[in-house]
């Protein structure tokens, strides 16, 4: 079996790419002919919607399985849909890893002993899609109940060649009411980073990287340089390109000198990508596969030529 690290570094060299398309499916974002479909064949409110998210998500990651390594459906989408949004998750996640693609479902689950062990055994089933409902490979994870909680989360990650990625440093703006505080002059987060490295390097054996990773947002990027350096053998999460503000180069200390370390994500950018310019323009609605597939190919091609991805291009 392998681990987590050496699979995910296996795609992203595979595909010469750290871009994340992060599946966020948003209502009154679908384009008309995917709601109009599902209106049509289903009868309640939460039917039809969960029927267009999976149907949505399913053809975005059609389009995207050649050019990145990886997905990260958002759960709270689906489980807002009730109990036929939970089905259609399950769906999709499966239907991306037939496609060959990782997939982090970002859950950001987080509890205590026999709590966490039943959320980790949902979700995680690494290496082997049977070995969990959700069938991911990685799930997101909350610290802030305390390192012991994240335990079962890492007993059951290494067991079944499964990754976390656990909140660091968040991209949302108010992220430092918390995060910022001091204790024992060093901020929350510095805490909390210094507890994920001595994780991964635990699971990591022989390889640069560990299970164990960490979402430390692009809008930070000082901070994501500085946390780098506090976790050498952590593979990073990064929210905040694109839509929130975050740049390519914001990105680059994330990096090892090969291209790898880090997964970047694009939600809203890639699959609603018809709604903004200049792809609004060129294809429209009508051609709202082609926006994606068009913004998907600028990430790529923005990530290599602004960080050390390019390394990932130049020996693919």
């Amino acid at each position: 079996m392998k681990t987590y690290a050496e699979r995910l570094q296996a795609a992203v060299q595979a595909k010469g790419t750290p871009a994340l398309v992060g599946l966020d499916p948003r209502w009154e974002q679908l384009p008309t002919e995917i709601v109009e479909r599902a209106r049509s064949a289903a009868t309640t409110e939460s039917e039809v919607v969960a029927r267009a998210y999976e149907e949505f998500c399913r053809r975005i990651i059609d389009i995207v399985a050649g050019r990145v390594p990886a997905v990260k459906p958002q759960a709270a989408f689906f489980e807002a849909c009730g109990p036929e949004g939970a089905f259609a998750l399950a769906r999709v996640i499966r239907h991306a890893r037939d496609a060959g693609l990782i997939v982090i479902c970002d859950a950001k689950r987080g509890d205590i002993g026999s709590t966490a062990e039943a959320y980790a055994s949902a979700y995680l089933a690494g290496d082997d899609p049977d070995a969990a409902p959700w069938a991911a490979d990685a799930l997101t994870i909350n610290p802030y109940l305390g390192v012991d909680t994240l335990e079962p989360f890492v007993r059951t990650a290494t067991a079944r060649g499964a990754g976390l990625y656990v909140l660091v440093r968040t991209s949302n703006p108010g992220a430092g009411r918390f995060q910022d505080l001091t204790a024992d002059g060093q901020t929350v987060y510095h805490h909390v980073a210094t507890a994920m490295e001595e994780l991964a390097a635990e699971s990591a054996g022989e390889g640069q990287y560990g299970a164990v990773g960490a979402v430390v947002g692009a809008t930070y990027p000082s901070e994501l340089e500085e946390l780098r350096q506090v976790m050498p053998h952590v593979p990073l999460l990064i929210p905040g390109y694109g839509s929130q503000g975050g740049t390519s180069a914001d990105t680059a200390a994330a990096f090892d000198e090969d291209g790898h370390g880090a997964l970047i994500n694009s939600s809203r950018g890639i699959i609603f990508a018809y709604r903004r310019e200049p792809y609004a323009e060129a294809f429209g609605e009508s051609q709202w596969e082609a926006a994606v597939d068009a913004a998907t190919r600028d990430m790529i091609a923005d990530l290599a030529a602004n960080t050390p991805a390019a390394a990932l291009v130049a020996n693919k």
